[in-house]
């Protein structure tokens, strides 16, 4: 016999033998895939499971709720938040669906167009906000500057609290609009070519094509872009921060920015808890819908 035919002989038999060593339990696919899986379960449990129903419990408190509902600076950010929520979201979708149909046209000038069209995405919200800032300021800000130019007095822009609340969704729009944008362009070119060459035929006009062809089909979608832009614009929190702050006089918070007043300004933990709380319902029912519609 050789010595490969030996060493195959030998080696079969142990190594049948070492696998009926352990025991059926421990074989099962179901315990490896657990044992492999535990550390990512376990640091999902320390870091986010643990956090979120301690932050669920200590927001159980019925004296933290009577605390916030009372203080009219609670109230004024709920109309703030709705108001945030509504125009930003509505504005930002209806003007990246029309901006998609101009980016569609394959020309080189719309190509640039759309080149500088995705800078104000693709650069980091500190710089953008700053600058922002800037330009808003009462004493030296290109704004004023160029309404006195034209003689007219001076606006405080961030020191009043519609025109502060204003430029938070001006600038949320702003900076949000191209990756929506771009979104429906991918859903504008998913549309056949051969829907329009036969509305061509037909005599449809562009006003025409869009409300019998182009929005059809991208219903759906907007439907979808909608309920993400909620969740996303109900939990921003870095441009009202860093705009305003929630000046003037604590009057253009979110409710995101107040639960970091009350928990880190004030000291009051158990009463930022509460204010996520009050907006996860809201959040809750969104990613619900956003689901249902795509039917996760």
């Amino acid at each position: 016999m050789s010595p490969t035919t030996r060493e195959g002989s030998l080696s079969t038999p142990a190594r049948v033998a070492g696998g009926s060593r352990l025991p059926a339990v421990l074989r099962s696919p179901t315990l490896q895939g657990f044992v492999f899986t535990a550390p990512l379960l376990l640091l999902f449990a320390a870091f986010v499971a643990y956090p979120m129903l301690s932050g669920l419990y200590a927001a159980t408190d019925p004296d933290s709720y009577r605390a916030i509902f009372g203080d009219p600076v609670f109230r004024q950010t709920v109309w703030n938040t709705v108001w945030y929520v509504v125009v930003a979201v509505n504005v930002k979708l209806v003007l990246a669906l029309l901006l998609s149909g101009i980016l569609d046209y394959p020309f080189l000038s719309i190509r640039v167009l759309a080149a500088l069209f995705l800078i104000p995405w693709a650069i980091p919200a500190l710089p953008g906000i700053l600058s922002f800032r800037w330009m808003l300021n009462s004493q030296w800000g290109i704004f004023n500057h160029l309404l006195t130019k034209l003689g007219f007095e001076s606006v405080p822009w961030l020191a009043q609290h519609d025109t502060a609340l204003g430029f938070v969704i001006i600038f949320h729009i702003w900076k949000y609009l191209p990756f929506w944008t771009i979104i429906f362009l991918a859903g504008r070119r998913a549309i056949p070519t051969e829907l329009y060459e036969a509305a061509a035929i037909d005599g449809g006009g562009l006003v025409q094509n869009f409300f019998s062809i182009t929005f059809p089909l991208l219903k759906s979608l907007y439907l979808i872009c909608t309920l993400l832009s909620m969740v996303f614009t109900l939990g921003d929190f870095t441009v009202p921060w860093l705009l305003t702050g929630g000046a003037p006089g604590d009057t253009t918070h979110v409710l995101a920015t107040l639960a970091y007043r009350y928990t880190f300004a004030m000291g009051r933990l158990e009463w930022g808890l509460s204010t996520f709380a009050v907006a996860l319902p809201v959040t809750l029912l969104f990613i619900g819908m956003l689901m249902r519609w795509v039917k996760i």
